[in-house]
């Protein structure tokens, strides 16, 4: 896949619809999809759509009068471009004051904070 872009709030909501779905679907589904949570109108839709093309986020197929929508990045790849440009951001790219404030400022379940334990612990042997 192609490399990450960065993409706005209301085109994250349009991609993780196309990676939830995980096949080709039509604009029409993407509105169904998102008029769940939000009233987006089709032509709103549409423009996210236009400019997630033009992003390289997604690529479209034609089939017959409709076009298909798939993602061309993956959500992975997406989700550590957004958290680089985030810590760089909000915390001057200092990854440890980042991880002290969420693990500070956030509630976590107990397997949480086992699989941070072991996280962390590995952190502390040398690589190999």
């Amino acid at each position: 896949m192609p490399t990450p872009v960065n993409i706005s709030d209301a085109e994250w909501e349009v991609m993780r619809v196309l990676w939830d779905v995980a096949r080709p679907i039509t604009a029409g589904d993407v509105v169904a999809a998102l008029s769940a949570d939000k009233d987006q109108s089709p032509r709103t839709v549409k423009t996210y759509l236009s400019r997630l093309i033009k992003k390289g986020a997604i690529d479209f197929e034609a089939r017959g009068k409709a076009y298909w929508y798939f993602p061309a990045v993956s959500r992975e790849a997406c989700v550590k471009t957004e958290s680089r440009s985030f810590l760089t951001r909000v915390f001057g790219g200092d990854t440890g004051a980042m991880l002290v404030h969420l693990v500070k400022h956030t509630r976590l379940s107990p397997e949480e904070i086992k699989q941070l334990r072991r996280l962390l612990s590995g952190k502390d042997k040398p690589p190999k």
